[in-house]
């Protein structure tokens, strides 16, 4: 580099650029912007299963009406209350579906390709394979999360029972309209599951209000909550134009779940112990093959579902606008 001082004298030094080819730098892992924190995976339970099933055995539910049934339809367990005497005690029995609703895993497949002059040469300071299996693993557990909440097979929001879904009084989520899916789901409610911006909406709602919604920690991160019940963000769930929801209005959903195989809650499946099984439960990774150009391909599978042991362990509320805003001049 050259330069001349107020003397007329030219002084000269090594340029940056020049530099540079002698120094070492440091370098970070393949960063990934989709990667969110997926809390959902983590505040759900997950139970393993045996060959891909989960049969969910209940009490039988009675459609003739001369049946004696108790509030949720079901076959009465019958017990009489008595003083103490020597009266006929009641005989009962629970009886149980015959034909219970069974779950089978589903799975989210990739095949992985690498050339192995890459992996054998490019391979320090960061291992190529590595990488490239943990950057292939967070897009499948990204679209696991996905499916779980959207999949029209088995997804959250379509198996929600129609008697558990309410709607919004007027777009925006209040405080009322999250205490009514509360009265829905009262049996130990576990936490909401929203987009972020779903969120955002009802803390401007709590705000305007003058109820500000308290916040705790778990897991080492923020949660705000409502009556206790933590709200997990989640953008799984859609907000309208689903290309950017960044920039779009629009409207969501709100879940609300019990969740816990003891609760008869919300569950998630998976089956661990498969073959060529990696870190991750039920994440398999095995070799598929080099070919004659060196290229070896891997094949990824990440067996899951998700099943809702009790109709009542699951809320929806509907028609959630994100985008309204209040004006506090």
């Amino acid at each position: 580099m050259n330069h001349t001082d107020h003397n007329g004298i030219t002084h000269m030094s090594l340029q940056p650029m020049a530099a540079r080819r002698l120094s070492d730098t440091t370098k970070t892992r393949p960063m990934m912007e989709s990667i969110t924190p997926r809390w959902f995976l983590d505040f759900l339970p997950w139970v393993p299963v045996q060959a891909g099933i989960y049969r969910v055995n209940r009490i039988k539910r009675i459609l003739d009406a001369n049946e004696p049934v108790n509030d949720y339809g079901e076959k009465l367990i019958e017990a009489k209350h008595t003083p103490i005497d020597e009266d006929w005690i009641t005989e009962t029995y629970p009886d149980y579906e015959e034909q219970p609703d069974e779950y089978m895993l589903s799975v989210v497949q990739t095949i992985l390709r690498l050339n192995t002059n890459v992996a054998d040469i490019f391979n320090c300071p960061y291992n190529q394979k590595d990488e490239q299996v943990r950057l292939t693993v967070e897009a499948m557990r990204e679209r696991q999360e996905w499916e779980l909440i959207n999949n029209p097979e088995y997804g959250l929001l379509h198996v929600a029972a129609p008697d558990m879904r309410v709607s919004t009084r007027k777009g925006a989520p209040t405080p009322d309209d999250l205490d009514e899916l509360l009265a829905l789901v009262w049996k130990k409610p576990a936490f909401f599951l929203a987009h972020p911006r779903a969120i955002a909406a009802f803390g401007r709602e709590c705000t305007k209000r003058g109820v500000p919604p308290v916040a705790v920690h778990i897991m080492g991160s923020p949660f705000i909550t409502w009556r206790g019940v933590p709200l997990v963000p989640c953008d799984k769930l859609m907000v309208g134009c689903h290309m950017n929801p960044r920039r779009c209005g629009g409207r969501t959903n709100i879940l609300l779940m019990r969740v816990g195989e003891a609760e008869q809650g919300v569950i998630g499946l998976h089956q661990p112990g498969i073959p060529d099984e990696t870190d991750i439960p039920s994440l398999s990774m095995r070799l598929a093959g080099i070919d004659n150009r060196g290229i070896a391909s891997y094949i990824l599978s990440l067996y899951f579902s998700v099943a809702v042991l009790a109709s009542d362990a699951l809320g929806v509320l509907e028609n959630v606008e994100v985008g309204s805003y209040h004006d506090y001049r």
